[in-house]
């Protein structure tokens, strides 16, 4: 049933800090490429028996789930339909801005030329902007998994085409096992050319990952970052020096990183006086929505309109969009808030 704190949320204006291009792939879209490949894949082409592809084990089970969808696009028609779908399911929930993370690497190995990869995702960029109002800007990420040569080539993406939507290097997959310092001369590379630090940390290993995510590769927004809440030295510190944890809290369900939703940190977070933005990382896979991630949030934090308002404006504030676009987006989020 939906009800008033529902139909605000739907209304709200908001930021999108933490989504990944692949894991937002519709069920349509995903049943649509499964059945032009069908044969070569595990992706069921029956949109009904998603739902059961899409449930898993561990995070290495939902990682593999990940490969295997990731593995559907094969020709430039899906990767435009892909970046545009996202776009444009993203603005149905009124998203104005969203900083998506992108993994080249993994289209790279599967025959993309690097100049091709980015002449589709800005013509998707641009044409999301134009039908649907809403401004793409990308997160370049390491697929942690892939190790030094995935390192090196996604930084090589990055500053020799450097496409105009991005903003920010990145660090995904896997935690454990995977340390965060080998790949320091990446990131110092990146900003050392102007991109900002965007690492995952803290989502299915602790607070040490965090601290080496901000001691080594200098980051300056924590994707989930949840482990921070077993160290308070640690939170004192992120809430000090106003460094945004990107928090996914149904992805953290799903993917067993956190036994429930009951038992979700955001609250802990929140007290501790963290800067915490509410995010849907890959939602179809995990059966939410960026609108459900604030309705999930609004139950755990006790939230009414001015909080879930209050929210939304957080990823305003820890988002990388210019001056005068974070003042239009809080203004509209404050007369939306008043109506």
């Amino acid at each position: 049933m939906t009800t008033d704190l529902d139909t605000f949320i739907a209304g709200l204006p908001k930021a999108e800090l933490h989504v990944h291009h692949v894991g937002s792939a519709s069920p349509r879209v995903v049943a649509e490429l499964a059945a032009r490949h069908e044969g070569s894949t595990p992706v069921p082409a029956d949109p009904a028996r998603l739902a059961e592809f899409f449930t898993f084990r561990d995070f290495a089970h939902f990682i593999e789930v990940y490969v295997a969808v990731l593995n559907l696009i094969r020709d430039p028609e899906d990767l435009w339909q892909l970046f545009y779908g996202v776009g444009r399911d993203l603005a149905a929930q009124n998203a104005r801005y969203v900083e998506l993370t992108v993994t080249p690497y993994t289209h790279l190995i599967n025959g993309f030329a690097p100049e091709q990869f980015c002449e589709i995702i800005e013509d998707a960029r641009a044409s999301v902007l134009k039908d649907h109002g809403l401004a793409f800007k990308w997160i370049f990420d390491i697929p942690g998994e892939l190790g030094l040569p995935a390192a090196e080539s996604t930084l090589r993406i990055a500053l020799d085409q450097r496409p105009d939507g991005l903003i920010g290097f990145g660090l995904g997959g896997p935690e454990v096992g995977v340390p965060r310092k080998q790949f320091a001369p990446y990131f110092d590379a990146a900003r050392a050319e102007g991109l900002h630090s965007l690492p995952h940390a803290g989502e299915t290993t602790g607070p040490e990952t965090v601290w080496e995510a901000l001691r080594e590769l200098k980051a300056e927004r924590i994707g989930h970052g949840i482990g921070s809440a077993r160290d308070p030295e640690l939170l004192a510190h992120l809430a000090e020096r106003r460094i945004p944890l990107e928090v996914c809290p149904t992805s953290n369900v799903c993917t067993r990183a956190v036994a429930s939703l009951e038992e979700h940190p955001l609250p802990e977070l929140v007290k501790a006086g963290v800067l915490v933005t509410v995010n849907s990382d890959d939602p179809p896979m995990f059966g939410t929505s960026l609108n459900q991630e604030y309705a999930v949030a609004a139950q755990l934090l006790g939230l009414d309109r001015s909080g879930l308002a209050d929210l939304a404006g957080n990823a305003v504030r820890a988002s990388f969009m210019d001056e005068a676009g974070k003042r239009a987006l809080l203004t509209e989020i404050a007369d939306y808030a008043r109506i």
